[in-house]
């Protein structure tokens, strides 16, 4: 009778822990089931990319997008956002960069920010073909009328570049929805707007504040890009930035005139000391460097090649007045083409394209450095070549030239007093008797080379 309940009593335990471990597994699975319905629900976001043009536009931040938007379509980004403030740039480039953004599989959203930031010449180009075109407050757009640098052009030519660019904004802005009618006013007017005006006229889709606002703004946009029709899914997803790397960050900021001027500056100066100390010292390897830099840069700028040759005449006559005992007034003369050479080297001979921002270097660093060139020429390196004439001022090399007394027999060797000192001596003429004066004339090793000082007659 005890076994009987004692088994029932143990029956009735294991049979609430199997109900215990039942429910908890039900409950497991529910759960499961209504993550698995909450994640199908909100699926994860593809990430938005976003990279920043600042400066100039030139083939570097051509390549630089392209590199980002073959980045962004193997890696399935959603969206590219191109943070914009430029002044504009190289035709070339801008039609680069617009051929890319109108055949992107991967949407193109351009903002013109931070505040202050510009989208001007070839600025107006790229943001107007992107999939979505926003200014952030206190920015401005426009000012896309093509201007001569350095030279007057006739009426047929300035007709010509403004009609060739008209034509472009026009079927930009017309694929893209936007205002054609203004872009080819702001070419052919040189007409600018701020970005509440931007928005008013329908030259751009959205005012935003930052970039968070803007992505909540156009969530849910539908944009047409090379795969078709895309939704935009931009609130909440994530950020991926995509900054420059090390050597595009170098060279895009080479690329600013003043920048480029001074490394061609640096360069003359490195140069010219090595002409007045050659050896391939620090100075010429540092100028080899300066030029390579400058030459790269100048690549990506447009360049006046008369103001490159009185660069370089200027150069010769510097190195010249060195050699010169008239050297103030051939440095003089030098300053001309420098400065000439200065302010016409980025001013070419031919119309500009609207995409092209009025570049030229600063004069005050024009002046600058031509007061510095002169001064280096006409202290230091000048001081440098004196000091290269004047006799060895320490060790054996400086006892040449000086006299002596032979101390014992020179035939041809034995010793020898000078500057005090005694010293192994060899004859290079007769036998030296000791006692006679002799002169140094070289340095063999730790030995003096002499010879008799002959007694006048």
């Amino acid at each position: 009778m005890l076994s009987f309940r004692h088994t029932v009593f143990s029956g009735s335990r294991w049979g609430k822990s199997m109900k215990r471990l039942l429910f908890c597994l039900v409950v497991v699975l529910l759960w499961a089931l209504w993550g698995s319905v909450g994640l199908a629900q909100t699926p994860s976001q593809a990430p938005i990319y976003v990279a920043e043009v600042q400066g100039v536009i030139n083939p570097l931040t051509a390549s630089y997008l392209a590199r980002v938007l073959t980045l962004a379509e193997r890696e399935q980004a959603h969206a590219v956002v191109l943070a914009l403030d430029t002044p504009g740039g190289l035709e070339t480039a801008m039609r680069d960069m617009v051929q890319m953004m109108l055949d992107a599989p991967v949407p193109v959203i351009v903002y013109v920010a931070p505040g202050g930031a510009r989208a001007t010449s070839a600025g107006l180009f790229l943001t107007l073909a992107g999939h979505v075109a926003a200014m952030a407050p206190a920015t401005h757009i426009g000012a896309a009328h093509p201007v001569p640098l350095g030279a007057e052009i006739g009426d047929v030519m300035d007709e010509k570049v403004t009609s060739d660019a008209a034509a472009l904004i026009r079927s930009i802005a017309t694929a893209r929805g936007r205002n054609a009618a203004w872009g080819e006013q702001a070419v052919r007017e040189n007409l600018s707007l701020t970005a509440a005006e931007a928005l008013e006229l329908g030259v751009i889709d959205a005012l935003a504040e930052n970039l968070a606002d803007l992505l909540a703004q156009i969530d849910g946009r539908q944009v047409p890009t090379a795969r078709g029709e895309v939704t935009l899914r931009t609130l909440g997803a994530p950020l991926v930035r995509q900054p420059m790397t090390l050597v595009e960050r170098l060279i895009h900021v080479i690329t600013n005139p003043d920048i480029a001027y001074l490394l061609i500056t640096v360069g003359v100066l490195l140069l010219l000391a090595e002409v007045a100390d050659p050896g391939l010292s620090v100075a010429g390897i540092g100028s080899a460097v300066a030029f390579i830099l400058a030459f790269t840069a100048l690549g990506s700028l447009p360049i006046n090649w008369a103001g490159v040759a009185l660069l370089l005449a200027a150069l010769v006559l510097f190195a010249v007045a060195l050699f010169t005992h008239s050297e103030a007034v051939v440095t003089i003369a030098a300053l001309v083409p420098f400065v000439l050479g200065s302010l016409l080297l980025f001013a070419p001979f031919t119309p500009s394209t609207p995409a092209a921002p009025t570049l030229r270097v600063s004069p005050w660093l024009i002046g600058v450095m031509g007061a510095t060139i002169a001064a280096f020429s006409l202290g230091i390196l000048r001081a440098i070549l004196r000091a290269r004439k004047l006799p060895p001022q320490s060790g054996a090399q400086r006892l040449i030239g000086q006299r002596g007394t032979a101390l014992t027999d020179l035939a041809p060797t034995g010793e020898a007093r000078v500057d005090l000192e005694n010293w192994s001596a060899v004859s290079l003429g007769r036998e030296i008797r000791a006692g006679e004066e002799i002169e140094v004339v070289g340095i063999s090793g730790v030995r003096l080379q002499v010879r008799p000082v002959e007694p006048q007659a």
